[in-house]
């Protein structure tokens, strides 16, 4: 592609198609590994294929940074998730009350916040998707292996799951119901439950999540936020790149409707 004044021109050629990138209006765009390519998944990583992938890869993000279209989302907003103690301190920033957190490779630091606590919970620091767990009396055996490698820890929060999507000014709220810590991998759990159904959020509370969304340039968001029984907002994080069909599967929210009609500029 090249990029004249405010013009960028070039093609996308995709076997016999041609696209002229001028003529695209939107795009979603959502990172991938090459796990889901199991025809390169055993090349070495210098093979002809693992080139032309990275490149074609390195050069389509580009183009969506300087792309008229609508991106959604472009990677340079998205970069706050890759530090989620980062993204926290930008959460806490907009007003949302975030979980007290301990980032350490300390295991008596660890000890003493879970006696400070009574019940805390770990995850990973990165964007590399954890599943997140209570912290147990078989865990504390093991709490020296971090001294290779930080973790995250954080106060247990009473109450329900949230998810929240923002798109633009619009709000898709899910209420989750579930019996286990993390709701996402609730079916490899024994006796794991979890129940969807769509929710319809405070006026406060809907306005203050399209703000967070607004102050972290994400056109799109997956905001995690737990309420707590008393009716006290947390947030846990936000999610630049939203698995959004999982949760329209289960409530039947018009999510993936909507970001087409973003995407096309019809809202």
């Amino acid at each position: 592609f090249e990029i004249s004044g405010e013009r960028v021109t070039g093609q996308l050629r995709i076997r016999s198609n041609t696209y002229n990138l001028e003529d695209f209006v939107g795009v979603y765009t959502r990172l991938m590994d090459d796990q889901l390519l199991p025809e390169i998944r055993h090349e070495p990583p210098d093979s002809q294929r693992r080139r032309y992938c990275r490149a074609l890869h390195d050069t389509l993000i580009r183009w969506c940074e300087v792309a008229r279209a609508r991106v959604v989302n472009r990677a340079e907003p998205m970069g706050s998730n890759y530090s989620k103690p980062y993204q926290l301190q930008l959460i806490r920033d907009q007003g949302f009350a975030v979980p007290e957190t301990l980032i350490t490779n300390d295991p008596a630091l660890v000890r003493e916040f879970l006696g400070r606590h009574g019940r805390i919970v770990y995850k990973s620091i990165s964007s590399v998707r954890s599943i997140v767990q209570v912290l147990k009396d078989d865990d504390l055996e093991r709490l020296d292996r971090i001294r290779w490698c930080p973790v995250q820890f954080q106060r247990y929060v009473e109450g329900n799951n949230v998810r929240v999507h923002t798109l633009g000014k619009k709000t898709f709220a899910t209420a989750i119901f579930t019996s286990v810590t993390d709701y996402r991998y609730a079916s490899r759990v024994e006796g794991g439950t979890v129940e969807m159904k769509p929710m319809t959020l405070p006026t406060e509370l809907a306005e203050r999540c399209v703000r967070l969304g607004e102050a972290l340039k994400l056109d799109f968001a997956g905001i995690d936020l737990k309420i707590t029984p008393d009716n006290k907002v947390f947030c846990l994080e936000v999610n630049p790149s939203p698995a959004f069909s999982f949760y329209e599967a289960n409530t039947g929210q018009p999510i993936a409707r909507a970001l087409a009609r973003y995407l096309a500029g019809l809202d």
